[in-house]
């Protein structure tokens, strides 16, 4: 359409336009009506919760609403050194934001205590409402093998991931899909700051969160005051080439793991070289393959337990000791690894990742393509990547239309803290270069070596502190020239195991 009819039927329909435009500037925000939590880890923090109305879809505004859960920790430090709302963004997609409002104690020296600590569930997760769900049972156990080594696997597989796309159809409003795009939860973070009345937010995002946090500022820079970012997704990759990098980065960390449980035979008995306990971590896989142990534990719940090894540092020992166990007949303590992990019976997360990944982008649409590129990568990383395909796989019979990202831009944002551990499977440190290029305002504390992912504040002092200067006077380090780290801290030292029995 040419500019000049776009304007002559501007002109042509003022009259009429005019006031609708007015009212809707002057349509005053939704409010939240704080009240008790019922979470008792909220309850213990004193916290407050409540919902918000948001649109369902934000270009319609007067439109069908939905509800945001939210939680809040007001702050404890005198009013006169109050320096705003803290909103902390969750990861996943699909991760629950309530309790990181109770995150503010962590920080060093009460630097948390100057802000109000605002938790929220996005829009499709766990409190809010609708919440959505597709099947429940879709990753329980008794699932066929994660790598297709015949056509017959693979077809299963397909079929799986068609069914559950096809479920997702049914048991949700066609409408919720359509409107579960990155964009569409960053516009429910601004409904949430206009609904506290402030001016600026200050913000603390992990994992995804990163994403959720580059794309609000790109889109309302002037609305951001701080901002924390722990593990940063890499916007060019967006997802379908971040599946693939996850892939290899995730058996890179799986391999570092073997060689500390070697270094720790004494305790776990499974071999004194990384190549032993991979020998070991083998077999078990392939008599899996076979027999599931206790009817339970086949290949697939085995590589999902052991993926926490590849995620955080904090679950090195338990995943040891329960390997160990594994290999003197006890699949219990594996069973109820499983089970913690993997949330059983609910995959409200799991149904909210998909309708974000499926929507936020055009996915490849060949199959052939999705086949070439993950046997590819199969080759280098043989544990994880089938497992990753098949979480993604629904995005092909996808019920609603993806959208184009947001090409991020933080030219405009005043300041933003990074933190990034070197060897970060779920996001590759990559991101974190990529993103502070993007971010003039941006300085990243680079932890060398370091395999956990999205954990701060955790007690290490030379990060910890300096998040907490940040956070008490908005001190960030000097910004170094070219693409690196701007400060480098060691990451936690490696857990120790307990003793070994007499």
């Amino acid at each position: 359409m040419s500019r000049v009819l776009v304007t002559a039927l501007a002109v042509a329909t003022l009259a009429v336009t005019a006031p609708a435009v007015a009212a809707e500037e002057a349509r005053p925000a939704e409010t939240i009506t704080w009240g008790a939590c019922t979470d008792q880890t909220l309850i213990n923090a004193g916290a407050e919760c409540g919902h918000l109305q948001v649109p369902l879809d934000h270009s319609r505004p007067r439109g069908e609403k939905i509800q945001l859960a939210l939680s809040r920790v007001k702050h404890k430090a005198p009013d006169a050194r109050y320096q705003g709302v803290m909103l902390t963004i969750p990861g996943g997609p699909g991760g629950s934001g309530l309790l990181l409002a109770t995150r503010g104690p962590r920080v060093p020296n009460h630097a948390g205590d100057a802000y109000d600590w605002v938790g929220f569930d996005p829009r499709g997760v766990g409190s809010s409402k609708p919440a959505l769900s597709c099947i429940p049972n879709h990753m329980d156990y008794n699932r066929p093998n994660y790598v297709p080594t015949t056509r017959q696997l693979e077809e299963t597989w397909l079929r799986r991931s068609k069914s559950y796309a096809d479920a997702c159809a049914e048991k949700n409003s066609r409408a919720l899909l359509e409107n579960m795009k990155t964009t569409d939860t960053v516009k429910d973070m601004e409904s949430i700051r206009e609904a506290l009345g402030a001016e600026q937010l200050n913000f603390y995002g992990y994992s995804y969160g990163t994403y959720l946090g580059q794309v609000y500022g790109t889109l309302f820079p002037r609305h951001v005051r701080r901002m924390v970012l722990d593990s940063t997704v890499d916007p060019r990759n967006v997802w379908y080439q971040a599946f693939l990098n996850q892939d290899l980065a995730s058996d890179v960390n799986l391999g570092i793991w073997f060689g500390w449980v070697a270094s720790h035979d004494d305790v776990y008995h499974l071999g004194k070289t990384q190549a032993a306990v991979k020998h070991v971590f083998d077999a078990q896989l392939k008599k899996l393959a076979a027999a599931p142990a206790g009817g339970y534990i086949g290949p697939d719940e085995f590589l999902d337990v052991f993926l926490q090894a590849s995620y955080r540092q904090l679950n090195w020992t338990l995943l040891g000791d329960a390997l160990a166990k594994f290999g003197k007949g006890d699949w219990q303590t594996m069973k109820g690894l499983f089970d913690a992990f993997g949330g059983r019976g609910d995959d409200n997360g799991y149904a909210v990742y998909v309708a974000v990944v499926c929507t936020d982008v055009k996915l490849p649409p060949s199959w052939q393509q999705w086949r070439r590129d993950n046997w590819r990568t199969h080759e280098k990383a043989p544990y994880f990547t089938w497992q990753n395909a098949w979480y993604n796989a629904p995005c092909r019979y996808w019920p609603a239309k993806p959208g184009k990202p947001v090409k991020v831009d933080g030219s405009k944002v005043p300041s933003v803290l990074m933190i990034g551990e070197t060897l970060d499977a779920a996001t590759p440190y990559e991101g974190s270069l990529e993103v502070r290029s993007r971010f003039p305002g941006a300085r990243l504390i680079g932890e060398p070596g370091g395999t956990s992912h999205a954990i701060t504040p955790r007690g290490n002092a030379c990060v910890d502190n300096r998040i907490a200067g940040y956070l008490a006077t908005g001190a960030l380090p000097e910004r170094k020239p070219g693409r690196t780290a701007d400060v480098e801290c060691a990451p936690l030292p490696l857990p120790v195991p307990p003793n070994p029995s007499p």
